[in-house]
């Protein structure tokens, strides 16, 4: 459908996305099995390195495109549990809980199903900003990308998938309202210290309200990271330093040390804005809690991609709104509801994390509904909906936690115009 403008001189894309991420690749994707042009812009050289601890739980395998190989590094079987370096203890599992890749492979291999499925990739390609009025729009159809070079594309739509502090999703104007900072090593180690890791993971429930860290082994390297609420960057480092030096690895050298923010969206936050969609990280879909976002950012990519489809085809605004209006009902009424959930579990989480701790060490249901949720067979929103005794739980939870709110660093703060991708253990 892509076309030129009146001058007959440059191309007019279906559909642009920016940020070549799994969000990215999987909107890509969707809009070239559809039959559109679409042209996918990165910023980076790819592959390029993602803070991440790379977990991909069920709900991410299920997203991923047919017959799509996951680069995997580790299968995990056992689960270690923590409370701030105490009351350790491991949960096993004759089947494959989740497994563990690298995010430079894995997002390299997704960009390379949506290029194989008809996609245009640019690299090297960083977007200042967009435009949907002005002299470098033709009509009221066109959305103009201007990358930071000057160059100006043009597309019937576009969808921004470029990190948890978007620079399309400041276009849409995406709120906030829960920032965390996530610091993350990579980890080289002896043979003998990686053979323990081995099909083992560790999730340490941490000391600041709503924190928690984790070890992810890969092969000969291990992932190390937390994650707490933005606004101690000082606490939040000195709880990975301890939490380190506890696991008997600080004298081994990162091969990489990093940290980003992740951030979650108001339940009214815009997803878009006009011929504009958000997605991922960008739109602030991620799970509250555990602050999982690969999934996440699959499903809403992939959901983004087809209706930027039908924007794209819509002949005037009321159409193209009409369109956008879906794609918002789609996110919300799937992703928003385990959204709502996570918020609910964080919160209860934050205020009584040795409660949470005793229910996953001695307490069976509440390790088969993990067990359950990271294969994929269930969600957090399909265990409250489906299960009365999750149900029960859950109301519990709220009660005991009535009146404490966990510590924010800022309330409905507007996304910022950078371009950096969030962290967290599954992000």
């Amino acid at each position: 459908m892509s076309d030129e403008n009146e001058a007959g001189a440059e191309t007019v894309w279906d559909v642009v996305v920016v940020g070549a991420g799994p969000g990215g690749a999987s909107a890509a994707r969707a809009v070239a099995e559809a039959g559109r042009r679409v042209l996918l812009l990165e910023k980076a050289e790819l592959p390029r390195y993602k803070t991440c601890g790379g977990g991909i739980i069920g709900p991410t395998r299920d997203a991923l495109p047919p017959a799509f190989e996951l680069p995997l590094r580790d299968r995990v079987h056992a689960v270690t549990f923590s409370l701030n370096g105490r009351m350790a203890r491991t949960r096993r599992s004759k089947r494959m809980l989740f497994g563990l890749v690298n995010r430079p492979e894995f997002d390299q291999r997704l960009v390379e199903a949506a290029v194989k499925a008809g996609a245009e990739l640019r690299t090297k390609a960083t977007v200042s900003r967009v435009e949907q009025h002005g002299p470098a729009v033709p009509d009221r159809r066109t959305v103009a990308v201007v990358l930071s070079s000057g160059e100006t594309l043009l597309a019937r739509a576009v969808v921004g998938a470029d990190g948890s502090a978007s620079r399309i999703g400041a276009h849409v104007g995406v709120r906030l309202d829960q920032v965390d900072l996530g610091l993350e090593a990579e980890i080289p180690v002896p043979h003998e210290v990686a053979a323990d890791w081995k099909g083992r993971v560790l999730i340490d429930w941490g000391p600041l309200p709503g924190s928690y860290g984790w070890v992810f082994p890969k092969g000969d390297t291990l992932t190390v990271g937390v994650i707490s609420a933005r606004g101690d960057g000082a606490a939040t480092k000195r709880y990975l330093e301890d939490f380190t030096a506890r696991l008997g690895l600080a004298g081994f050298e990162p091969s990489v040390s990093s940290g980003h923010l992740t951030r979650c969206r108001t339940d009214d936050s815009p997803l878009s804005r006009g011929r504009v969609l958000v997605c991922g990280d960008a739109a602030g879909l991620l799970e509250p809690w555990t602050r999982e976002g690969i999934s996440f950012a699959l499903r809403s990519g992939r959901l983004a991609g087809q209706w930027a489809v039908r924007i794209a085809e819509a002949g005037d605004a009321v159409d193209a709104r009409r369109q956008a209006l879906n794609y918002t009902f789609a996110v919300k009424s799937g992703l928003g509801v385990e959204m709502g959930v996570g918020r609910r579990l964080l919160a209860a989480f934050a205020q009584r994390p040795g409660l949470v701790h005793t229910a996953m060490i001695g307490f069976r249901p509440a390790w088969v509904a993990f067990t359950r949720v990271t294969r994929g067979s269930t969600t957090l929103a399909g265990l409250v909906r489906t299960h009365p005794a999750a149900r029960r739980a859950l109301a519990v939870l709220d009660r005991q936690q009535a009146g404490g709110k966990r510590p924010a660093a800022k309330d409905a703060e507007p996304q910022e115009a950078s371009t950096d991708s969030g962290s967290s253990a599954g992000s």
